[in-house]
């Protein structure tokens, strides 16, 4: 299932779509006031799953944020462990081979660990530093 609430545009573009007036003003209709809450609910879901089917199909292309820090290099050290672990393996379990194994897996973790953190590091600070807008706009308006 695709969250669209990690991609900050689908964010936006939701608000936008998902118009929370339209959907009291479907609430209060005189029509709708005869309906029980069961009916008002699936309207709202209804509305809702509509709404996130429209933003998807809009924007077939575009990727989810999850791995997106998993690059060619993340790759190619996963690939490199799982041949030296395949050679271990076929080649009867040697100790020379198990040691191998063990440095390219201990590398591959390395890496792919050190990219993750470099990643998620660079999220938090973007995040704060949207915070820091938001709190200069208010102080602004005030």
């Amino acid at each position: 299932m695709v969250n669209i609430f990690q991609n900050p545009k689908w964010k936006q573009e939701y608000a936008i779509e998902i118009n929370e007036f339209e959907i009291l003003e479907n609430l209060d209709d005189e029509d709708s006031i005869d309906n029980n809450i069961n009916e008002k609910w699936e309207n709202i879901k209804t509305i809702i799953k509509q709404t996130k089917q429209l933003l998807i199909e809009k924007d077939k292309g575009t990727e989810t944020l999850k791995n997106k820090w998993y690059d060619e290099e993340c790759k190619f050290a996963t690939e490199e462990m799982k041949k030296a672990r395949e050679e271990w393996l076929t080649k009867g379990r040697r100790e020379k081979e198990e040691q191998e194994y063990h440095n390219k897996r201990k590398e591959a973790h390395k890496i792919i660990r050190n990219k993750k953190k470099t990643y998620v590091k660079k999220v938090i600070e973007s995040i704060e530093e949207d915070q820091n807008i938001i709190t200069q706009e208010k102080c602004i308006k005030q």
